[in-house]
């Protein structure tokens, strides 16, 4: 707790940003748009909204999503929910869901629409006149954004294989990949309007969002970094008779030589990950690389000299959207970036390392 009160006043002080000033140029409305061109401009996807079709709820908006393929025809890709309200009785948080997979085999005389998925984004929002964004929640909607490119663009011949269906670490491959695009100036630039004037964002806002977006990084790496170890060696004890989690826990932090000013972000006692499934059993590192590759695959943008960059974005596409589960992610991801992934990208992003302050 000291720790966090202590930095918030030193990143006002040293920084002098408070996230509250960019919200009224981050409406639902604008962020959305953004989303959506950023998906037009990286895959050639077009966003039809449907209001016609009957959906669960009157907040949701439905969108069919084509493309145009080389031989000019117009193709149905997927049929996107948007569903970005809070309300009573829904689930809080943030997902990506599908209704239906991608496949290629369908049953004998089945509607060929069956090939297609049915993908949504769900958000909790507030719902107002206007409804703001802080650039988290921005960051959020754009997450979500890339789970529903994963589905809609998948390319399988089996819905098992389809779309999501891809290791934990994979997984958020797509999602945290596509936040990137967010923060580009030229995204921005266009996007990010006063929802009453239209004024665009200016931009000493944002040279002090870039500036002390690296803030506090290696606190918050280190919190995370000793939850990851701390989950692999517990799992890693053969027998556990007589056993003491908090013993177990201040010997392991000992071990490994935490600072005594950090603690870790999860406890053992309500540490979910290590309990709910087995699903995240000894899983929990797969956030941290998943943002080293997510960190590498925009650096192949940014070594193109353009952030839509077409023949990046048609490799991305191939390999890390479209392919799902049809070959192991490593062999993916050295097919989209030509070698190994590596950390020096995630660390240069949060600014632990290079010229960026820490």
């Amino acid at each position: 707790w000291d720790w966090r009160y202590y930095a918030e006043r030193v990143r006002k002080d040293m920084y002098d940003f408070d996230q509250s000033q960019l919200k009224p140029y981050l409406s639902l409305e604008k962020v959305t748009e953004s989303a959506m061109a950023v998906s037009s401009s990286l895959y050639n996807l077009r966003y039809v909204k449907r209001p016609d079709i009957v959906s669960y709820h009157p907040d949701v908006d439905t969108y069919e999503v084509r493309q145009t393929q080389s031989d000019g025809t117009d193709e149905l890709v997927a049929i996107f929910i948007h569903d970005n309200y809070a309300r009573q009785y829904k689930s809080s948080g943030a997902w990506m869901s599908e209704y239906r997979s991608q496949r290629k085999i369908i049953s004998p005389n089945s509607d060929p629409v069956e090939r297609i998925p049915i993908v949504s984004n769900n958000n909790n929002f507030a719902k107002g006149k206007h409804t703001l964004l802080s650039f988290d929640d921005a960051r959020t909607l754009y997450h979500e954004f890339g789970h529903a490119h994963h589905g809609m663009l998948s390319n399988a011949t089996y819905a098992r294989l389809a779309s999501t269906n891809v290791l934990t670490d994979f997984v958020e491959l797509p999602s945290q990949l596509m936040e990137h695009w967010l923060k580009q100036p030229e995204v921005l630039k266009k996007y990010a309007r006063h929802y009453e004037t239209g004024d665009v964002v200016p931009d000493e806002l944002l040279q002090k969002l870039k500036t002390a977006e690296s803030f506090n990084q290696g606190f918050a790496t280190v919190e995370y970094t000793a939850c990851a170890l701390l989950d692999m060696a517990v799992h890693q004890i053969e027998d556990y008779s007589n056993f003491s989690l908090s013993k177990f826990e201040a010997e392991e932090l000992a071990r490994l030589g935490m600072p005594e000013g950090i603690v870790m972000r999860h406890r053992p006692a309500h540490f979910q990950h290590l309990f709910s499934t087995s699903h995240y059993a000894a899983g929990y590192y797969v956030y941290l690389w998943a943002e080293v590759l997510d960190a590498d695959a925009f650096a192949a943008f940014k070594e193109a000299g353009d952030v839509f960059d077409p023949e990046t974005a048609a490799r991305a596409r191939k390999y890390i959207y479209s392919a799902g589960n049809t070959a192991p992610p490593d062999e993916l991801f050295r097919l989209f970036r030509g070698r190994d992934p590596k950390i020096k990208f995630m660390l240069e992003k949060k600014g632990l390392i290079g010229d960026s302050n820490l």
